[in-house]
């Protein structure tokens, strides 16, 4: 299920696309519309599959964006407007964690990290009750703490005019 932006357009454009060089080949996930707002987050969530306590992560390739750029991993969503998110930028050279309540970013931690473009990075949320673990390229970047969601959906996420390709997204629940 694609989300929504403010005005009720479809949040981005996503395309399962044919791209050889995935880390899984042969398709990806594509996150295609290059323009938006600085606060037009693009999401898609997996339909039918919510969880609390859980190992989640994807590869992900920064594709293009002048604004912004990357992308990242949404975990116990009540909807397209309250979840969590653990993004990586490469324009900006770092990795968040956000509560992400009634479409307003708060920021939850912050690490800055060199993250080369045009490279395959893989980004991991580990969530166990209210304490998260969030990996890039398979190293802990972050760890924090919130209650604020307990269980809901996942998804994936970019925002603004980041064009980003998804791939290998994985689950593990860890109940």
């Amino acid at each position: 299920m694609i989300g929504t932006l403010f005005d009720g357009r479809p949040a981005g454009d996503w395309q399962i696309m044919e791209f050889k060089e995935a880390p899984s080949p042969s398709q990806v996930l594509g996150q295609q519309m290059n323009t938006g707002a600085e606060h037009a987050y693009k999401t898609v969530f997996v339909e039918d599959v919510t969880g609390s306590d859980l190992d989640l992560q994807v590869s992900f390739l920064a594709v293009g964006g002048k604004g912004d750029m990357g992308g990242g991993l949404i975990w116990r969503a009540a909807d397209d407007r309250n979840y969590y998110l653990a993004r990586a930028n490469p324009l900006e050279q770092n990795i968040r964690a956000y509560r992400v309540v009634k479409g307003v970013r708060h920021l939850l931690a912050n690490f800055d990290q060199v993250i080369p473009v045009h490279k395959w990075h893989k980004l991991r949320v580990v969530a166990k009750s209210q304490r998260f673990e969030v990996f890039f390229d398979g190293r802990t970047v972050l760890k924090l703490s919130d209650k604020t969601f307990t269980n809901g959906r996942i998804g994936l996420w970019t925002k603004s005019d980041a064009v980003t390709y998804f791939d290998d997204l994985q689950l593990h629940r860890l109940n």
